[in-house]
């Protein structure tokens, strides 16, 4: 399958910040990419270099075959990029912002409409509003609107979701699945492991480097069979206790549990006997299905 995206050994430094090093890999034509990474992984950085508004210190990057600092002048008509801030004007009206952003790339609202109407039919109920005064969520309908005005052919989105409701992001990625099923290549980064199962493949990425390559499947497959769930109504305590217990290797939360990595040795009910001693009567422990958080926790204490 053809490469949309082609990134090669990008390493890029601010000062001693050294924000990507040495970063490798591609997406194809038609994919939906997640890049995951918490806050400061240098996931922006990256996109900056993407989209044509930086140039990295080492190393290439191309789109559609087109190299981002080479060819940038002719890059920028075929990405629609939607940054990790909102960056439309808040003093201009929804219509105002959509119809600014045509123009940009010479084209009309009118022309390319039938690629916005699903995203952009609950905006249309208020075009005079002024983009600032938007919620979280129809911000962000109105940025992926205005990335998409000009019909690109590859979508890059800096943690399109983050600081939006719940209901708002579930509506943003079937948006993006909708986009994905007409061929557009999308590349969308999150620092919300929940997301990752949404992508085709995910890189995974940590201080600048990418640690890991792959479908969630085939992510989460490494994890192996030592993972356990645990729960007692003293949850600090048992937290503690687990820690203290040899077969033991990591314990942290996880949502409403903890999950619990140990050895091969580890034995469930010795371990609750263990905790029973320890006056944690209640505890239940049981296996768990490991997530790509599960795999980024692991992979970062083996750095």
């Amino acid at each position: 399958m053809d490469a949309a995206i082609q990134i090669e050994k990008i390493s890029k430094s601010y000062g001693s910040n050294h924000a990507l090093q040495d970063v490798t890999f591609s997406v194809n034509s038609g994919e939906m990419f997640g890049l995951i990474g918490p806050d400061g992984a240098g996931k922006s950085s990256l996109y900056q270099i993407l989209a044509t508004l930086s140039t990295p210190d080492s190393g290439t990057a191309s789109i559609l075959g087109l190299d981002t600092v080479k060819d940038y002048k002719a890059l920028r008509t075929k990405i629609g990029y939607m940054p990790d801030r909102f960056s439309l004007y808040p003093d201009l009206s929804v219509m105002e912002n959509l119809e600014f952003f045509a123009s940009l790339f010479g084209v009309t609202v009118k022309q390319n409409f039938d690629l916005i109407e699903p995203i952009f039919g609950q905006l249309s109920k208020f075009p005079k509003r002024r983009a600032g005064a938007l919620s979280g969520g129809m911000k962000q309908k109105l940025a992926l609107s205005c990335a998409l005005i000009h019909r690109p052919e590859i979508l890059l989105l800096d943690e399109p979701t983050t600081g939006v409701d719940a209901v708002s992001r579930s509506e943003f990625w079937d948006m993006l699945a909708d986009l994905k099923k007409i061929g557009i290549t999308i590349l969308v980064s999150t620092s919300y492991m929940d997301e990752a199962a949404r992508c085709e493949r995910i890189a995974i990425i940590d201080s600048g480097r990418i640690l890991r390559i792959g479908s969630e499947k085939e992510l989460t497959a490494s994890l192996g069979e030592n993972l356990f769930n645990a729960v007692s109504s003293n949850m600090f305590a048992l937290l503690s206790a687990l820690r203290k217990l040899p077969d033991v290797e990591n314990c942290y939360t996880f949502g409403a549990t903890l999950h619990v990595v140990t050895s091969p040795d580890f034995n469930p009910d010795r371990a609750i006997a263990k905790l029973r001693d320890e006056g944690i009567d209640d505890v239940k422990i049981f296996p768990a299905k490991g997530d790509i958080e599960d795999l980024f926790i692991k992979l970062k204490n083996e750095q």
